[in-house]
């Protein structure tokens, strides 16, 4: 079957798009690799061009050469709440609501019982079936580790908000669905869990850097998010923690390292949490990481998150419709909300063959990944995409299924990440 293209779809047009794009210049502050198409930011980010400079001044000379007085001479102790700082505005909380901490896992963790403590004499942690997996395993064991003190419940999409009762201590779900994007209405879900008395614990993993967030304008209570997909920190890099300022002091904490001690360097036997932010503070930070999450958070320094969200939600749609019109005839069936209004910044189509079709478009250079049963999962990443590229990937699409080169064995072979 011929493709039939809405006329306004083209390489040309796509490219004048780009050439009035006002976020065209920031795809310069990043290394990307000649001859290939990355379209999966939204699991791991690029690598900012600063960043490779900036790790090896820490290793050669702030660690090489000025060693443990680093820590005061170049500020390593106070690199979580200065990067917390910077992570702040990107997701609509103040600068002192923020920290960066642990990975996304144990902060979830570390907020979930927080949400507990917040509420005694309650029990129930609300959330969706089809989570991100590391959010339901973190509660399971949490439900375990607590007995009859915690239960988990799960509620499908439709049914969850009238599942919030008196009993309900916490609901916790992620604003962006991993594999669909469909996005959570933060501030009606917010507003419902308070009206029953619970707290609300937003996992941002696949929101901050990529939507215009905000926590403080929805009265959100908690958050967890990644620091390696948009906000481009590199492979696991640690996660960041929010915790409204009304809950700061209030808030009960099962990880009482020495690093949230009021404190630290007194050297007491007793824990005594720090005030504020602080207390979310665990173990000494890792500055390899912590460095190479500041160079990535450092790229969004002037761009407007409004504008950014525009032009994400317009690569997820012109990346439909051409996949739509020019990849005809296949088993691509959409699995994202068609209403950019209701999506993150990634979207999805399930195939039979999913898996073995995104080892065929990785081998020609276009990356997106693969999530099990049937996604296959393209991420659109505002500061370094173009428009034109949307293009080229469809046009690679088209001819993997046209000449079903997927078929080929060697692409249903399975790696251990997919």
């Amino acid at each position: 079957m011929t493709p039939t293209t809405p006329p306004t779809l083209t390489r040309e047009t796509l490219g004048n798009r780009d050439q009035a794009d006002p976020l065209a210049a920031t795809r310069d502050a990043f290394s990307l690799p000649p001859g290939v198409i990355y379209l999966d930011g939204n699991s791991l980010g690029a690598m900012p061009k600063a960043t490779a400079a900036r790790v090896t001044d820490l290793v050669t000379r702030q660690w090489g050469t000025d060693l443990i007085r680093s820590w005061n001479t170049h500020d390593w102790i106070g690199a979580a709440a200065r990067i917390g700082a910077k992570i702040a505005p990107l997701v609509g909380a103040n600068t002192d609501e923020v920290i960066v901490a642990d990975s996304t896992s144990v902060n979830l963790f570390k907020l979930a019982c927080g949400a507990l403590s917040l509420r005694p004499g309650r029990r129930v942690i609300l959330t969706e079936p089809g989570n991100f997996p590391t959010d339901l395993y973190i509660l399971q064991g949490l439900e375990r580790l607590l007995g009859g003190r915690a239960e988990v419940k799960v509620r499908d999409r439709e049914d969850l908000p009238g599942a919030i009762d008196g009993d309900t201590a916490a609901v916790v779900l992620t604003h962006v669905h991993y594999k669909t994007g469909e996005c959570w209405p933060m501030a009606e879900i917010t507003a419902r869990a308070h009206a029953d008395g619970a707290v609300a614990l937003w996992d941002l993993s696949h929101s901050a850097g990529a939507l215009p967030v905000d926590l403080n304008a929805a009265e959100a209570d908690l958050a967890v998010g990644c620091g390696y997909k948009y906000l481009n920190g590199g492979p696991g890099a640690p996660s960041f923690v929010f915790v409204a300022r009304r809950w700061q002091n209030e808030i009960g904490t099962p990880l009482a390292g020495w690093m949230g001690h009021a404190d630290p360097f007194a050297f007491g036997d007793d824990y005594q949490p720090a005030a504020g932010i602080r207390q979310q503070l665990c173990g000494t930070p890792g500055m390899l990481g912590l460095t190479a999450l500041e160079c990535g958070v450092d790229t969004f320094a002037g761009i407007d998150m409004s504008a950014l969200a525009a032009k994400g939600r317009a690569l997820g749609d012109t990346f439909i419709a051409l996949v739509e019109s020019r990849c005809t005839g296949d088993a691509l069936t959409l699995a994202s909300p068609r209403d950019a209004a209701r999506r993150g910044s990634h979207v999805s189509f399930r195939h039979p063959m999913g898996y073995a079709i995104m080892q065929a478009l990785i081998a020609r250079g276009v990356i997106g990944d693969f999530r099990a049963p049937d996604i296959l999962r393209f991420g659109f990443t505002p500061l370094y995409l173009s428009f034109a590229e949307v293009w080229d990937a469809v046009e690679i699409l088209r001819e993997v299924l046209d000449s079903g080169v997927y078929l080929e064995p060697r692409f249903s072979e399975r790696s251990a990440v997919t």
